[in-house]
């Protein structure tokens, strides 16, 4: 025994590295404890903090249809799809949109895009119709010299076009056999009326004054003056030459004779304008008659003098149309006492029409006249006769809706409005495109995709139309999509109105059309749209909108090709509303059951 001790004691002896070994294992094996239960304490720690974080909020929603946003997992209500989730937010109360056009942009977003509005506000404007045309001789203002008597021509005073002549001043030195005999007439009937002045027969001497008379008068058809008449009394004797005169002062815009030229009765031989007034004959396209009037002003410019307006009045419309340019020949009496405005000159004009509320050409604006709903020209996305605004909403800082307005003409650097926006709400007048672009990004209606974007997968968005799987899916959907029966009914009255509108629009002449378009558009705004909720009711407010609009269209159509086109919108959009909600005229074929 005492052997083995003595051994084992060699043994810590002869190997002290053992015993270092076994000292640093008992030390490791306390402070391994002690750092393990350190390390489970500072767990709970985290573990509690994580714990007292506030909890962040799951949102699921669809790849297809961004607007849908869902507390839960499960299907969109609109294509069947499975929800998915988005990245965790703290919760907050979010509003849902009120639009399937809203966007919320923030502030960096909006600096980035430089987005700016403009109120929506009622002013009287002028639309602004241009037109093209020349400079032409005022026709009331031309004046011919002819021969009114044959003759030959022995001088011509004038030698050539374009020399101002005054009235009164000689023209044409002319030999006329005729006229001298004229005149020997005249002084025959003078020398026997003093023949027989001391005569005592009073019919004798009244016979010898009416020849005198009828001999002036003689005269004065063949071209004299009572001035030249006189001084042919006044010498006692003929002349075989005549000098006519010129009738007005003017241009002579035409020489038709040479000297010696033997002319007859009613030969032009200068031809006499005034051009202190002048005409610009303009051609007006067959689609702008509707804002021109005689007594309008027209303002223009010519080549000659850039930068230098004219103005004048319009005094006359043709009433024939070209068919080859399909234009109408507009004239205009423009004043030009300087002789700036030469005939032939090219004008650029533009006539000016204030209009009123009806978008109808009034004379000149007045208290009693509403002015026009108009928004800047820059504000509107045109798509034909529709067009797509951006309204900043209100209380929402950041957030604009789309909506679809029906425009009337542009005047000048406005549009008038005629259904889609009302007084004091402010449109996007900058980087509207860019806000369009990121709605058609995330699949919700803008100008480019009407109906929304659609995905992959075959599944493609429509509202009003849901694209269903299974049983199980149609039924989970259906508790989603349910109706109120009150709007049902609604609904019914509405199609119902449709209804009369498309007998109308087979059988009925325009006026007819257009008051049905009109009771259509009474009995849609009596819809009460507070009877539906969420999506049902965004949906609801895009329909309601783009119906309106067609009805507006309808009212204001002008022939029946314009009135089937508008219908031909409101039928499309009909047919969504009644998929979409599930309604029919026939029983127990719609929501309301």
């Amino acid at each position: 025994m005492k052997n083995r001790i003595k051994k084992r004691g060699d043994i810590f002896l002869y190997y002290p590295e053992l015993i270092l070994v076994v000292i640093l294992s008992i030390i490791l094996s306390f402070f391994g404890v002690s750092y393990a239960q350190d390390h489970s304490g500072h767990s709970s720690l985290k573990t509690s903090a994580r714990q007292e974080k506030p909890e962040k909020e799951t949102t699921w929603t669809c790849s297809m249809h961004p607007q849908i946003q869902m507390p839960k997992p499960g299907k969109c209500p609109i294509c069947g799809m499975d929800l998915i989730p988005v990245a965790g937010k703290e919760k907050e109360t979010k509003e849902m949109p009120g639009s399937l056009r809203e966007l919320t942009l923030s502030p960096y977003a909006r600096k980035l895009a430089e987005i700016q509005t403009s109120p929506v506000m009622r002013k009287f404007v002028s639309v602004n119709v241009g037109m093209v045309g020349k400079i032409e001789y005022d026709e009331t203002r031309v004046g011919y010299i002819t021969a009114w008597v044959p003759g030959r021509i022995d001088k011509l005073f004038v030698d050539f076009t374009g020399v101002t002549v005054e009235k009164g001043k000689p023209m044409v030195y002319l030999y006329s056999p005729e006229l001298l005999a004229a005149q020997s007439e005249l002084l025959e009937a003078i020398r026997a009326s003093r023949t027989l002045k001391n005569s005592k027969i009073t019919t004798i001497k009244t016979t010898a004054r009416k020849s005198i008379t009828a001999a002036k008068e003689k005269l004065k058809l063949l071209g004299l003056t009572d001035e030249q008449i006189r001084e042919i009394i006044r010498k006692g004797k003929p002349s075989d030459h005549v000098t006519i005169l010129a009738p007005m002062s003017g241009v002579v815009i035409h020489k038709n004779a040479l000297e010696g030229m033997y002319v007859k009765t009613g030969t032009r031989i200068y031809t006499i304008s005034d051009l202190t007034s002048v005409w610009a004959k303009l051609d007006a396209y067959e689609s702008d008659l509707a804002w021109i009037r005689e007594g309008q002003e027209v303002e223009f410019r010519v080549e000659a003098y850039p930068g230098e307006f004219f103005k004048g009045t319009i005094t006359f419309i043709d009433p024939f149309i070209n068919p080859k340019t399909r234009t109408v020949k507009v004239r205009v009496d423009v004043p030009n006492n300087d002789l700036k405005l030469k005939p032939e000159m090219f004008v650029h004009a533009v006539a000016k029409a204030p209009v009123s509320a009806a978008a109808r050409v009034i004379e000149k604006p007045d208290k009693k006249t509403l002015p026009p709903l108009v928004i800047p020209a820059s504000a509107p996305l045109i798509t034909g006769k529709r067009a797509i605004v951006y309204v900043a909403v209100p209380g929402k800082e950041g957030t604009y809706e789309g909506r679809e307005i029906v425009l009337g003409p542009r005047a000048g650097d406005y549009y008038l409005v005629l259904s889609g926006l009302k007084e004091g709400e402010k449109v996007v007048t900058n980087g509207n495109f860019k806000i369009d672009s990121s709605l058609q990004i995330q699949a919700k209606p803008s100008m480019m995709s009407p109906e929304g974007g659609s995905g992959g997968g075959g599944h493609q968005m429509k509202h009003g139309g849901m694209s269903m799987k299974s049983k199980d899916e149609k039924k989970k959907i259906k508790m989603k999509m349910d109706v109120p029966p009150a709007f049902v009914s609604q609904a019914k009255q509405l199609i119902r109105k449709y209804d009369e509108l498309s007998k109308t629009i087979k059988n009925g002449n325009i006026h007819q059309i257009r008051s049905k378009f009109k009771e259509f558009e009474t009995q849609l705004n009596s819809v009460n749209k507070n009877l539906l909720t969420g999506h049902l009711h965004m949906v609801w407010m895009e329909l309601a909108m783009l119906m309106r609009n067609d009805a507006v269209l309808g009212n204001i159509a002008t022939d029946r090709d314009e009135a089937m086109e508008a219908f031909e919108a409101l039928t499309k959009h009909i047919n969504r509303m009644k998929k979409q909600y599930k309604i029919s005229l026939e029983k127990g074929h719609d929501n309301a059951g």
